[in-house]
């Protein structure tokens, strides 16, 4: 294996790594050769947050622990049916970027905190990428670049981010597993989802019956989220049939979030192999499948390490549940719900999630300890768990952007010293900014925000605009063609496009 104090390698060249990933990768080299691993998936998120990979033999995974591996920028120049969005091979491929011309190779350097082996593909480890270019330079359109940017801000006032996850999803049994002519895709447009049927019968909240029709599944999976030390911490069946939530515990946000993309992925990977299949899609749009959400629980704490949001046990203080800061954070939140929504709900599927009494919100509010609500706040004076809960994501969403969202959101709060409106007790009929009701209006909110403009990027907010934007295009053209009414119900498109992606 190439040193990586070597001046020649790729990864100390560019000062990519510190000492304590440098030292983890000897450690993980040396884990590979006393495995006897045969390959390892180099993988990264792309912008939609699907996990992409590259497989490597072990001698060619121990040359990207000093040089990193060669993949191609194309990947982000597509949708998500692999149309292309960027007129890659013109000057500036598209983007006005002259180091986007012709599709160059990046480089994907390993992060080596986040080293698995998997316990469903004997032989083979799993490590997460960040993404740069030739010269050392980090890439514009890397979700996790964007949410390190946003944490740094937020540690520059001497704060972090620690995230819980709660999410809603299917576990479905896979009827046929035969790839028939409908179920192939060709360039923007998605074959069919293969035909699936639920354990159970649905809407039977937390029934211990329903939950045991899963539970050979179930155990399965929680034994693999296990070995890759996911923090599982509770699983339940939900309302709809099939329907599961799963909690883990609160982790640092970066961490969180690689735990996120690592979970979705290996929850469909050992789903599909065990003969199920596992969809992340918010709203199915078929009997008794009712819509999922993520629930993004999420806390501050100081340099000490204390909870940031919860006020002094005891002390007289106007906040409520929250202190100062966590007020102002709040504030935040509330105010750039509307122009940030569309990093929490990135689909056109997503936003069928927001109505009225049906425990997703319809509009900005909070409060404390209600579910009717946008930010829900839980905790309160001297509890170490205080944190807001918001409820306007999908389960589909990026994490990386989803959490940079709300930290770029709260922080802008926090710098202001903002003050929140009074917490909502009504949510549903409270006279509060309504949520978008399409992926249109929330792209126009986003593109008209001066605060994401300047937390992600320009660059990154025009890219982003126009990928999900192509994606609105496809849509509107299979409307069009069809002559389907979307506000009938889930339309056909939406079920091929999100059912088995997510």
């Amino acid at each position: 294996m190439t040193d990586r104090t070597d001046p020649g390698g790729f990864i100390a060249r560019h000062g990519l790594w510190t000492d304590a990933q440098a030292r983890c990768a000897r450690e993980i080299a040396a884990r590979a050769r006393a495995e006897n691993l045969q390959l390892v998936r180099l993988a990264w998120s792309d912008s939609h947050g699907h996990v992409r990979a590259k497989a490597l033999t072990l001698p060619a995974f121990e040359a990207a622990l000093a040089d990193g591996h060669n993949i191609n920028v194309a990947l982000w120049t597509l949708d998500a049916s692999g149309s292309r969005v960027f007129a890659s091979f013109t000057p500036g491929g598209g983007m006005d970027l002259p180091e986007m011309t012709g599709s160059p190779n990046l480089v994907a350097v390993p992060d080596p905190a986040t080293f698995r082996v998997l316990p469903w593909a004997p032989g083979v480890g799993w490590v997460l990428c960040d993404e740069y270019f030739r010269d050392g330079t980090p890439f514009h359109f890397s979700a996790r670049r964007v949410l390190r940017r946003t944490l740094d801000a937020l540690a520059a006032r001497g704060l972090g981010a620690f995230v819980g996850v709660e999410v809603e999803w299917y576990l479905l049994k896979l009827l046929d597993d035969t790839l028939g002519e409908e179920n192939i895709g060709i360039l923007g447009q998605r074959g069919s989802p293969l035909p699936v049927a639920p354990h159970d019968s649905g809407f039977s909240y937390h029934s211990e019956s329903n939950l045991d029709l899963m539970q050979p599944m179930l155990s399965a999976l929680a034994g693999h989220y296990e070995t890759l030390d996911l923090g599982l911490r509770s699983v339940e069946n939900e309302w709809g049939a099939g329907q599961v939530e799963c909690t883990f515990e609160a982790r640092e946000a970066m961490r969180a979030a690689d735990d996120y993309v690592l979970f979705r992925t290996a929850t469909r990977q050992i789903c599909r192999r065990m003969g199920h299949m596992a969809s992340f899609m918010a709203a199915p749009g078929r009997r008794g499948l009712y819509p999922s959400g993520w629930h993004l629980h999420l806390s501050l704490c100081d340099g000490s390490g204390a909870n940031a949001l919860a006020p002094v046990a005891g002390a007289d203080s106007r906040t409520g549940p929250l202190s100062d800061p966590g007020l102002h954070f709040l504030a935040g939140l509330l105010e750039h719900a509307l122009e940030g929504v569309v990093f929490g709900s990135p689909t056109v599927n997503g936003y069928r999630r927001f109505r009225p009494f049906s425990l997703a919100p319809d509009r900005v509010t909070w409060g404390f300890d209600h579910r009717g609500t946008m930010v829900r706040v839980l905790g309160g004076p001297g509890d170490p768990a205080t944190r807001y809960e918001n409820r306007v994501g999908e389960p589909a969403a990026n994490p990386y952007l989803f959490i940079a969202a709300q930290v770029a959101a709260g922080l802008d709060g926090l710098a202001r010293g903002a003050e929140p409106w009074p917490a909502d007790d009504a949510p549903y009929t409270a006279d509060r900014p309504m949520l978008p009701t399409g992926l249109p209006a929330a792209l126009e909110a986003l593109e008209r925000s001066p605060l994401y403009r300047e937390a992600f990027g320009d660059a990154y907010i025009g890219y982003y605009l126009a990928l999900k934007r192509a994606e609105m295009a496809r849509f509107d053209a299979f409307l069009s063609e069809t002559g389907a009414d979307p506000a009938a119900g889930v339309t056909e498109w939406e079920v091929n496009e999100y059912f088995d992606a997510f």
